[in-house]
């Protein structure tokens, strides 16, 4: 039975999982390596639950006895007595190894191990514990508090129980939790990523400029936003990390990443977060 959850990293993601788990009525504790991001972490989660009660979706007293129910550090032990840890770092592989065998030497034996990469193997993961049966992936989407999907990833030797104790956390926060086995990029990524890829290769080769590739995109296939857009929101540099974890991963050069792609992530024009993508900011 899963009552306290531990969130290692209080960035984009790891704020955004406590606080939905803390909503949920889970007693959360969240860490991070350094008190300035716990936080800004919190500053987050403040201000997100804020905007629920401004559009009275939430009770000024829910939103206070949902940050009441979170703790926060920077020491990974007080993660010992959590019963499903979700590790939300950055995409390092040796990093999330890291943290996995030091999460499997100070959790008791029966805590689930998950992690919410976007594209690193779960299989992978779970072989630098020896708890291979309880890791598992738990890929939300950004931002978490509205979207609904948790993409939960089977590794190899995820067990039938550890799948369903995960599958009824996510729902408990309100989510849809649908699952799949560990490959490339999953689900999400090995469609959504060839097909931003695509796009660009379009713009590559001149076929048309971004707003009419976008404007086709949202218009004739009703997508709400369109895939060059969406590349400069989830950052260029990250779909060209995910499309080379594809491209390494099935070897074939339908997953090659675009010219362009690469050339724009060199110049630093990675979007949103730097100012200029395929649009400026």
């Amino acid at each position: 039975m899963i009552q306290k959850i531990g969130v290692i990293g209080a960035g984009q993601m790891g704020n955004g999982i406590a606080q939905v788990a803390a909503v949920a009525g889970y007693e959360v504790v969240m860490i991070d390596i350094k008190e300035e991001y716990i936080q800004k972490g919190m500053e987050t989660i403040n201000f997100s639950l804020g905007k629920l009660v401004i559009k009275e979706r939430m009770t000024v007293v829910d939103a206070d006895s949902a940050i009441g129910r979170i703790t926060t550090g920077t020491d990974r032990n007080l993660c010992a007595d959590c019963d499903l840890v979700v590790e939300a770092v950055p995409e390092i592989l040796s990093l999330k190894t890291e943290i996995f065998s030091e999460l499997d030497g100070i959790c008791k034996p029966e805590t689930i191990l998950a992690s919410n990469t976007s594209s690193i193997s779960i299989s992978t993961i779970a072989g630098s514990t020896n708890r291979p049966d309880k890791v598992i992936g738990m890929h939300f989407m950004n931002p978490v508090p509205i979207m609904k999907l948790v993409e939960i990833i089977n590794g190899d030797s995820t067990s039938e129980a550890t799948n369903q104790a995960v599958v009824e956390a996510a729902e408990k926060m309100g989510k849809t939790a649908l699952s799949c086995n560990d490959a490339p990029g999953f689900v999400s990524n090995r469609i959504l990523c060839p097909m931003i890829n695509e796009a660009i290769l379009a713009l590559q080769e001149g076929v048309a400029q971004p707003e009419a590739i976008d404007g086709i995109m949202k218009l004739g296939m009703n997508h709400p936003i369109g895939p060059l857009a969406l590349s400069d929101l989830i950052g260029n540099d990250t779909v060209l990390h995910i499309m080379n974890v594809l491209h390494e991963g099935f070897g074939t050069e339908k997953y090659a990443p675009a010219p362009l792609l690469i050339q724009m992530v060199g110049e630093g024009k990675l979007g949103r977060k730097s100012g200029q993508g395929f649009y400026t900011y």
